[in-house]
């Protein structure tokens, strides 16, 4: 599924436009945030694609849903 990841003043959100659904980022497998999983304050857990440390951010991507816990 299509994924925008971006900073806000509360820190990093993730936006999923087909669901209409913008959740803040609660936890992170790994702390360059790209490769890993993240976990969506909802309870969604997502795969990121491995992307570069310093990939400019909002950015979209195409990330794996994995979990939900709603």
């Amino acid at each position: 599924m299509k994924v925008m990841i971006r900073k806000t003043d509360a820190g990093l959100s993730a936006y999923v436009p087909k669901k209409d659904l913008e959740e803040p980022i609660i936890g992170v497998e790994n702390e360059e945030l790209w490769g890993g999983s993240i976990t969506l304050r909802n309870g969604w857990r997502l795969v990121l694609p491995d992307l570069p440390r310093d990939t400019p951010l909002p950015i979209t991507v195409e990330a794996r849903k994995i979990s939900d816990e709603d």
